[in-house]
C-alpha cells in the first residue's frame, strides 16, 4: 500500500534539497563512469550530464538532468534546467549509444526546460522535439527514471522511454502546481489544491499507465537510506534491460510506439 502523503507533501519531497540527484545514482548504480561533455555545436550544459559505463559488466549509456544541493550548485547546474545545448548532448550520446549497441538509462529530475531568451534563440523548442523523435526509433532498449522533478517537455525530452520507472515520492507532470494553479485558478498560492487534481504522483501515474514501476522509499525520502533505494532501483533496470535485450529490435521499437499511442485511452 501507497504511504499516505497528499501530492503536494510528495512535491515538496521531490523538492528537497538534500534528495539525491542524478550523480548519486550514476555512482551508486553504475561501474566506471567516464563523463561525456559539450553538444559538438555550442557548448556543455552542466544541468545535463551523461557518459559511458558499466551496469553489472555491461556497457550503457547513463544521462541525467542533474540539480545542485545547495545554491551555488544549482546555479552551476542552472537549478537542473537545461538549455538546447543539454538536450542535444543528450542526443549526441543517445545516437552513439545506438551506435554501438549499449542499452540507455535517463535520469529525469527537473523543473522544465531554461526558458531563457539565450535557450530561445538558440533552439530550444527544436532541440526538445528533436530529442523525442530520435528517441522513439533507436534501436537500443531505454529505460528512463524519475527521481525528483518530472516537468513539462524539459522531462519529456530524455523520457521516451521503453520503461519508466518512478521513484514513490518524485512527481511527473506537464507543469509545476503553481503553474497550474495561475492558469486554471489565476491564483498560484492554491498549488496544494492544483496538486491534487494533476494527479502527478507516482501512483496516479502507475494506474494510469503512464509509469511501468515504483520504486519505494523510506520514510522521509531517499535521502534517508538511499543505499536501499539504489538496491531497488538497480534490480528493476537490470531486469528491464534483460527483458528488453530478448525482443527483436523492430518489435522493440513498435511496442515503444504502441505505449505512447495508448496513454490517455481508458
Amino acid at each position: 500500500m501507497p504511504t499516505k502523503l497528499s501530492a503536494w507533501d510528495r512535491v515538496l519531497h521531490a523538492r528537497e534539497a538534500e534528495r539525491p540527484k542524478a550523480l548519486d545514482y550514476i555512482e551508486n548504480i553504475f561501474d566506471g563512469f567516464i563523463e561525456l561533455h559539450g553538444d559538438r555545436f555550442y557548448g556543455d550544459d552542466k544541468s545535463i550530464v551523461g557518459g559511458i559505463a558499466y551496469l553489472d559488466g555491461m556497457p550503457v549509456t547513463v544521462i541525467g538532468e542533474q540539480k545542485g544541493k545547495t545554491t551555488k550548485e544549482n546555479m552551476e547546474r542552472n537549478f537542473g534546467m537545461p538549455n538546447p545545448e543539454g538536450y542535444r548532448k543528450a542526443l549526441r550520446l543517445m545516437k552513439q549509444a545506438d551506435k554501438f549497441g549499449r542499452p540507455i538509462i535517463t535520469f529525469i529530475d527537473t523543473p522544465g526546460a531554461y526558458p531563457g531568451m539565450g535557450a530561445e534563440e538558440r533552439g530550444q523548442g527544436e532541440a526538445i522535439a528533436r530529442s523525442m523523435m530520435e528517441m522513439s526509433r533507436l534501436k537500443v532498449p531505454i529505460v528512463s527514471v524519475v527521481i525528483g522533478e518530472g516537468s513539462s517537455g524539459g522531462a519529456l525530452a530524455i523520457c521516451v522511454a521503453d520503461r519508466i520507472i518512478m521513484l514513490e515520492n518524485a512527481v511527473y507532470s506537464i507543469l509545476s502546481p503553481e503553474g497550474f494553479a495561475s492558469i486554471l485558478y489565476k491564483d498560484s498560492s492554491k498549488n496544494k489544491e492544483a496538486a491534487e487534481h494533476m494527479k502527478l504522483t507516482s501512483y496516479d501515474l502507475k494506474e494510469f499507465g503512464i509509469v511501468d514501476e515504483i520504486v519505494k522509499e523510506p520514510k522521509g525520502g531517499a535521502q534517508e537510506n538511499i543505499k536501499k533505494v539504489v538496491k531497488s532501483l538497480k534490480q528493476n533496470i537490470v531486469n528491464d534491460i534483460e527483458e528488453l535485450s530478448k525482443l527483436d529490435k523492430n518489435e522493440m521499437i513498435e511496442k515503444r510506439y504502441e505505449k505512447y499511442r495508448k496513454i490517455g485511452i481508458n
